[in-house]
């Protein structure tokens, strides 16, 4: 199932919480992940700063503003337990507890009117980041990320498709470099492109020692490549008694081409045009940054030396 937002959260939280009982988050979070039948999958999605699992963060808002309202107190850090305004609300056998519901309490209202208190900066900002209610301010960044990233690596795929041959060979060039491969972009330059034997366009270190080498194949196709040019390519290492080679296109292979890699002996990676720009725009190639946001969060071991 779809992991679920944060509101979904709060009534089972706070039901987590009516035995009366000190509860962990830790250990709550994954009770909470057990009720709703999460697959290893969902537990393990993180957000897109890779700083928390997003279950983790939604149970945590679900907390966070449940506290707020007063329905739930912190004992001691790291830890949760319903308070008698929490027991009250359970006993009415809420179907659902969301934000309407916490707005029946002062405590909750009082902490929209702080809410309310935006700068000049915040008002600006466009209406993805006035998320809304189902997600917390961390789902709203990642929202906003992915629909930036994603309008990049589009830019990014038609520039690349636009490109003349040996400047998409640059471009290769720098995105294996940026990834470690090749030693520097000078050895790298000289190797790439000089081959041209039998489906190989060129050959570049796997490692800064040139322990190994990877055969390369990289064309701008307008159609999609099939089995037949990948076996031709596998062919040619086979020529070179060569063990690895990376086919790089900026179109798609067919499933029959992707199948035909996974069962022979030597190790082909295919890169098709989706996944270059993915790969362009996360190594930093043709791309710039135009700006940065930090994230903070409370520095809990800080306080622990009061």
């Amino acid at each position: 199932m779809a992991i679920p937002d944060y509101q979904t959260l709060m009534l089972p939280v706070l039901k987590l919480a009516a035995d009366g009982n000190e509860h962990k988050f830790n250990q709550a979070v994954e009770e909470l992940a057990d009720q709703f039948d999460l697959s290893a999958e969902e537990r393990n999605e993180f957000l897109p700063s890779g700083s928390q699992a997003v279950f983790n963060n939604r149970v945590g808002w679900a907390r966070s503003y449940l506290k707020q309202a007063g329905l739930l107190a912190s004992p001691k850090r790291g830890f949760f337990v319903i308070t008698q305004k929490g027991t009250e609300l359970l006993a009415t056998k809420p179907t659902k507890v969301d934000t309407s519901i916490l707005e029946q309490y002062p405590e909750f209202i009082e902490f929209k009117n702080r809410k309310k208190d935006k700068s000049e900066i915040e008002s600006q900002l466009p209406p993805i980041f006035e998320h809304e209610s189902t997600l917390t301010p961390e789902d709203a960044l990642a929202s906003a990320y992915k629909k930036l990233r994603s309008a990049l690596e589009s830019e990014i795929l038609s520039a690349v498709k636009e490109s003349s041959p040996s400047f998409f060979e640059r471009v290769v060039v720098d995105l294996l470099v940026k990834m470690g491969y090749g030693g520097n972009r000078q050895d790298a330059g000289r190797a790439l492109g000089k081959s041209g034997d039998g489906g190989i366009d060129g050959i570049i270190n796997e490692d800064r020692l040139g322990l190994d080498v990877i055969y390369i194949q990289a064309k701008r196709w307008e159609g999609v490549v099939g089995r037949p040019e990948i076996q031709k390519f596998a062919g040619a290492l086979q020529g070179q008694r060569a063990r690895k080679g990376v086919f790089i296109t900026t179109s798609y292979f067919t499933k029959e081409a992707k199948e035909y890699v996974s069962v022979i002996e030597s190790k082909i990676i295919l890169i098709d045009g989706e996944q270059l720009s993915k790969l362009m725009a996360e190594h930093n190639v043709g791309v710039s940054t135009v700006g940065q946001y930090e994230v903070k969060k409370l520095d809990s071991d800080y306080f622990d030396y009061e």
